[in-house]
């Protein structure tokens, strides 16, 4: 059995309220996106769709999130890192 390389900071309600939030903008299954996959590559987003979903995370979740930090928001992996970090300050 595989570990996924899930921050402890989000409850599972969190990273499913945030699957769910992504995959709506993205317009995808839920069950076809992974912790790993990636947004562009695999799902086709593009930079605006990145944006609107860092817009998304920030009024959904009443966080701050710096548009750098999209650079390492590419999967649900690295969006749960960046919003555990966000959540923390």
């Amino acid at each position: 059995m595989t570990e996924l390389n899930v921050p402890a900071g989000l409850a599972p309600a969190q990273r499913a309220q945030i699957k769910s939030l992504i995959c709506e903008i993205l317009e995808i299954d839920p069950d076809g996106v992974t912790e790993t996959s990636l947004f562009s590559e695999d799902h086709g987003a593009d930079s605006l769709r990145a944006i609107e979903i860092l817009a998304a995370l920030e009024r959904t979740l009443k966080v701050s999130i710096d548009q750098e930090e999209l650079v390492r928001m590419t999967n649900l992996e690295g969006v749960y890192t960046v919003v555990t970090e966000a959540s923390a300050r």
